[in-house]
């Protein structure tokens, strides 16, 4: 994972989780960029942030697959 950041991401295109709802917990958005994934909670706009290597990410939602 590369370092978490905090604040805003404008130039990120956000896309919220086909799992999210509006009314519950689970609010999770994802944004693309070129080395990087980005993930945050759709709650927290301007919280905090996570972001993985493409191959982190892809282990990741593999494994999340699985389970």
């Amino acid at each position: 994972m590369t370092n978490p950041t905090t604040g805003s991401s404008s130039a990120l295109e956000w896309f919220k989780s086909s799992y999210s709802t509006n009314e519950g917990p689970e609010c999770v958005e994802v944004a693309f960029a070129p080395r990087t994934i980005h993930v945050r909670d759709s709650k927290r706009v301007p919280g905090p942030q996570l972001a993985f290597e493409p191959e982190q990410w892809a282990a990741f939602v593999s494994y999340a697959a699985d389970h």
